[in-house]
């Protein structure tokens, strides 16, 4: 005989697998395990909390309403940072004229001198990665603040490892140039 697992104990594929069978409560389990994460990722990237809370609704929208397509044994957080990456990307492609406009606002009212701490340290990558072409940040973002694997940014992005690999390398490059004006 065998016993069911409790939700709380299921891998996130096994529940995907259950909500792609209509499991209402499974999927509630996907939502409750990774909805606050998938906000902070969306509220870091745009920079608007309201904004974060739409993209997240609509990231579990999509997911919802293609659950019964999820692929058995994919991945599932991958899936999930695809889509996220996805909105993200066509936000930015239906916004760059005004996010341009608002960047060089930005660091005209910010250009001031600043003393050396954590704090002034953390806004000013901050700041950076805001200035970031969005390519770069979102892999970085993907990357170091949601850590996934260099192959799960890879699958996400639809792009090489080697091209991830050598993006990363090339945005923490620019970090740390950036950054040497506070050392």
């Amino acid at each position: 005989m065998r016993i069911p697992l409790r939700l709380s104990a299921m891998s996130d594929e096994q529940l995907m697998h259950m909500a792609a069978l209509n499991s209402e409560r499974a999927f509630e389990e996907l939502y409750n395990r990774h909805a606050r994460r998938l906000q902070g990722f969306f509220n870091r990237r745009l920079g608007d909390a309201e904004l974060a809370a739409d993209f997240t609704h609509d990231t579990f929208l999509r997911i919802y309403a293609a659950r019964e397509s999820y692929q058995k044994g994919k991945n599932f957080r991958a899936w999930l940072y695809t889509i996220a990456y996805n909105l993200c990307k066509n936000h930015y492609r239906n916004q760059l004229s005004m996010v341009y406009e608002q960047e060089e606002d930005v660091r005209d009212d910010h250009n001031i001198e600043i003393e050396m701490d954590d704090a002034i340290l953390r806004e000013a990558l901050r700041k950076i990665l805001r200035e970031l072409p969005q390519p770069l940040a979102l892999l970085f973002s993907l990357h170091y603040e949601e850590e996934l694997t260099v192959p799960q940014v890879a699958q996400i992005t639809n792009l090489p490892e080697g091209t991830v690999k050598s993006r990363l390398h090339k945005t923490m490059t620019i970090i740390k140039n950036k950054l040497k004006q506070y050392g």
